[in-house]
């Protein structure tokens, strides 16, 4: 229906306010149409299997919120750590499709109220006149000739001044908007759990490449210890062959053994190389611009990760809460597609003034207005509708099982890192005992040989059974490392969904 008048009878508003009133109240009561959104159902067991000290009570006790990596009680890690949210790229890419996310929830949300603008303007327009200029002039007795001539005269100019408003409004009688705003606000909050899975992720990564970096700290250490060693064994051999008590073959054998640590120490300095640029990149540097001073010893304590209850990653994982996010937007564009069965209402409204004079243009005589009301729906579409709204579904369908398949990974994940914490801390024990023996056969072998009871083989074989040892049982130290961050990342760090923004 449209209302158009410049004067607007006490009957005609009456009609218009009540049209406007029933819209208002059909659009503020009307359903959401679509099905509400339920959590994908996802049983989780109460406890890990792998975590024999799980506690019922109290699971998050000692847990350390928002700096987890402080629990290795490294002063340069916790430097290092602190630049990853002002200056890795990848944390930095995750904040800006976030934001792009937040804003598009917000630009949906405009469309609950009308829209409006206005417009001025000035129109001068400038009508032709001609005058007319008649002589008269006698040629010959009684002979008069008549000119008329016609020439351009100033012309008529009239102008018109105009000032309007406009303002249109569809109100969301079916829940489409509401629906696609609920979908939005999920997209956008799943983007911020995604955003939080970058930082931890970048987090996790930062702190593994120390780790790393560390432990070829440790093997420098050891291959130099191990070279020095081998240069005194060296020396030793070379005594005895002066004095005829050693063959030349020992000599050869010591030199071998000496060089070939030598050539690992050399090669384990580019291991370190490549963890220094890894982690210059994840601070968001050149390598050539950053280096990490080599410290005395490893610095990192073993942490003591505080068990906790297999429900809580459904709280504490950022990849569980985007995936339930993604789950909740799919279900809501089901409502999206589903409200396009039902017709639309628009309503408009444009008024002003218009008139030749600005001075008295807002005046009631000058004034104009319409209103009006539209409602348009699709009568034959052949079954698109229909196809999207099972689209949707599908969408729906495949972000559920998305989610489960999340969560899945999520306990396998915890259950995988405890197991190797568990089984990395008997091998320590073993490893330890085994290097404590190493170095009691090597000792005693270097004796004998000097006594010369045995060959210098049995020496060179005893020194590399306890370099070996010991390589191995850094390598154990960097695992248990290594892992208890990776159950760290696992758990969530320090995490929660409720951290989630409304946007």
């Amino acid at each position: 229906m449209d209302f158009t008048s410049r004067h607007c009878p006490a009957a005609k508003w009456s009609a218009v306010r009540r049209a406007l009133g029933a819209a208002i109240l059909l659009a503020a009561g009307g359903c959401a149409v679509g099905p509400d959104y339920k959590v994908p159902a996802m049983p989780v067991p109460a406890a890990f299997k792998e975590d024999a000290g799980w506690r019922a009570a109290a699971p998050d006790d000692g847990a350390k919120r928002g700096p987890w990596w402080e629990v290795f009680n490294d002063p340069v890690l916790n430097q290092l750590e602190m630049q990853i949210e002002t200056s890795n790229l990848s944390v930095l890419e995750a904040v800006g499709n976030y934001e792009e996310a937040r804003q598009i929830a917000r630009s949906d949300r405009t469309g609950y109220f009308p829209s409006i603008a206005g417009s001025a303007g000035v129109q001068r327009t400038r009508s032709a006149s001609f005058e007319s200029n008649t002589q008269s002039v006698t040629t010959t007795p009684g002979t008069t000739t008549t000119t008329v001539t016609t020439i351009p005269g100033k012309g008529l100019t009239s102008s018109l001044y105009t000032a309007e408003l406009q303002a249109s409004w569809e109100p969301d009688i079916w829940g489409k908007l509401r629906r696609t705003v609920e979908a939005d606000v999920a997209t956008a909050q799943a983007s911020a759990a995604d955003l939080a899975l970058a930082r931890l992720s970048m987090q996790a990564t930062l702190a593994q490449d120390y780790i790393g970096l560390r432990g070829s700290d440790d093997k420098i250490r050891l291959l130099e210890g191990a070279v020095e060693a081998y240069k005194r064994t060296l020396k030793i051999t070379n005594n005895k062959y002066a004095v005829g008590v050693s063959a030349r073959s020992d000599i050869i054998t010591a030199q071998a053994e000496l060089d070939s640590t030598r050539a690992q120490l050399i090669a384990e300095g580019v291991t370190r190389a490549q963890y220094e640029h890894a982690i210059a990149v994840l601070i968001g540097k050149a390598p050539s611009e950053f280096s990490i001073v080599r410290t005395p010893a490893m610095g990192l304590t073993l942490p003591d990760v505080p068990p906790q209850l297999a429900s809580t990653l459904l709280e504490r994982r950022p990849d569980v809460a985007a995936a339930e996010r993604q789950a909740k937007a799919a279900n809501a564009k089901i409502g999206v597609q589903t409200a396009a069965y039902f017709p639309t209402l628009s309503l408009s409204a444009d008024g002003g003034y218009n008139g030749p004079q600005l001075s008295n243009l807002v005046s009631a005589p000058f004034r104009f207005w319409t209103i009006g009301a539209n409602a348009a729906d699709s009568l034959i579409d052949w079954g698109q509708r229909h196809d999207l709204v099972l689209s949707a579904k599908a969408t729906f369908d495949a972000s559920a099982a998305n989610y489960r398949l999340t969560v899945l990974t999520a306990l396998q994940q915890v259950e995988d890192n405890l197991a190797g914490l568990r089984i990395l801390k008997d091998e320590a024990k073993v490893e330890d005992a085994a290097v404590s023996e190493a170095a009691q056969a090597s000792q005693i072998a270097l004796n004998e040989y000097n006594a010369g009871t045995v060959d210098f083989t049995t020496v060179v074989a005893a020194q590399v059974t306890e370099l070996t040892n010991r390589e191995t049982a850094l390598g154990i130290i960097q695992s248990q490392l290594t892992s208890s961050v990776a159950l760290i990342q696992a758990l969530g760090g320090g995490w929660k969904t409720s951290d989630l923004p409304n946007p």
